[in-house]
C-alpha cells in the first residue's frame, strides 16, 4: 500500500493483472510521477485507489497509424471542427457519463476529475473536441509530457465525432514529433487504428527515454482540421 511519500514500486513488480500498488491519492504530483514511470490509475468501485502497469502494452505510433476507408472519406467532408483545449472539464464530464460495453459505472471518480483537471491547469492534460456549431459532440482527453500522449477516454455523440477528434490529434502529434501514444490496454476500436501490444519492459524503455524531453505544455492550440490531418497520415 502506498503511503503519503511521492514514490511508487517499480513497473516490472506489477503481478500478472498488472497491479503494482494501491492507495495514495490523485494529486497532480502522483499522476504525474505515475506516468513517467508508465504507471497509471484505474480506480475500481469497492477498492482503494488501484495503480497499474499491464504487459503487454497497448501503444500506437501516430506517424504508422491506419485510417480506414469510410472515415478518410468522413474527413475530408465532415463540417465538425475539430480544437483542444477549450472545454477540458465538459470533455472528462461527457467521458465519464458515456456507458462502456462490459462496465459497470465508471472510473473517472470525482477525485480523478479533480485530479486530471488540476493536470489541465499546469498544462499537461489536454482535450481535443468535436465541435458542431456550438455543441460539443465528441472528442478525447489525455496527458502529454515529453513527446508521449497518454490516452485516457473518448466519447462521441454523433457517428465518428470521436474518431475525428483522435485523427485529427494523431495528425498533430506527428507534426510535432510525438512518435507515442500509450492506449494502455487493447480495444478493438484502437486496434482499427492500428496499435499493437508491445512488451512492458520496450514500452518502459521508450517512455524513459521520451518523458524526457521539453513537454508542449498547454493550452494547446490545433493547426490542422481533420482534412489536414488525414494528408498527413495518409498523403491522400
Amino acid at each position: 500500500m502506498l503511503s503519503r511519500a511521492l514514490a511508487f514500486p517499480p513497473a516490472e513488480s506489477a503481478g500478472a493483472d498488472g497491479l503494482v500498488a494501491y492507495g495514495g491519492d490523485l494529486s497532480p504530483e502522483r499522476i504525474v510521477l505515475a506516468y513517467r514511470q508508465g504507471i497509471f490509475p484505474w480506480p475500481s468501485p469497492g477498492y482503494p485507489l488501484l495503480w497499474f502497469s499491464p504487459d503487454p502494452r497497448f501503444v500506437l505510433e501516430p506517424a504508422r497509424a491506419h485510417v480506414s476507408r469510410s472515415l478518410r472519406k468522413r474527413a475530408r467532408h465532415s463540417e465538425l471542427v475539430i480544437r483542444a483545449d477549450t472545454a477540458f472539464d465538459r470533455v472528462i464530464d461527457a467521458c465519464g457519463e458515456t456507458p462502456r460495453p462490459g462496465q459497470d459505472g465508471t472510473w473517472i471518480t470525482r477525485e480523478l476529475r479533480e485530479g486530471y483537471s488540476a493536470l489541465h491547469r499546469l498544462g499537461y492534460a489536454h482535450s481535443i473536441e468535436a465541435w458542431r456549431g456550438a455543441e460539443l459532440v465528441g472528442g478525447l482527453y489525455g496527458l502529454s509530457m515529453g513527446r508521449v500522449f497518454f490516452g485516457e477516454s473518448m466519447f462521441t455523440r454523433e457517428p465518428d465525432a470521436s474518431k475525428l477528434a483522435f485523427v485529427t490529434l494523431l495528425g498533430q502529434l506527428v507534426r510535432w514529433g510525438h512518435p507515442l501514444l500509450d492506449c494502455q490496454v487493447e480495444t478493438p476500436h484502437l486496434a482499427r487504428f492500428g496499435a499493437v501490444e508491445r512488451p512492458r519492459a520496450d514500452f518502459l524503455r521508450d517512455v524513459t527515454r521520451l518523458v524526457s524531453e521539453p513537454s508542449l505544455l498547454g493550452p494547446w492550440s490545433l493547426d490542422l482540421s481533420p482534412r489536414d490531418a488525414l494528408e498527413l497520415l495518409t498523403g491522400s
